[in-house]
């Protein structure tokens, strides 16, 4: 199938796509399928984004001295950092 398929668009067939009922090579823009560049841009920007939040979430982790397992002093305990006011007494 896929041998076919980049056969086909070395050939020149731009249009050429896998059917996926059928698993066979045909022309899409015959079958109705367009893809917009549009979609194919949004989608390869919103991958990039969660790329890079992984990585700026993984230096952040890395800068706190936390590594695999650990956590940053200041989450020792399950209290509040030092300096940081919890809430007023009850009544």
């Amino acid at each position: 199938m896929m041998v076919e398929l980049k056969s086909q668009h070395e050939k020149g067939n731009k249009n050429a796509g896998l059917d996926v009922y059928t698993g066979d090579v045909i022309n899409m823009m015959d079958k109705g399928v367009v893809e917009p560049l549009r979609v194919k841009t949004q989608a390869i920007n919103s991958a990039t984004e969660s790329a890079v939040m992984i990585l700026r979430i993984d230096d952040v982790i890395a800068s706190t001295g936390g590594g695999e397992g650990e956590m940053p002093p200041e989450m020792m305990g399950g209290g509040m950092p030092p300096g940081m006011g919890g809430m007023p007494p009850m009544m």
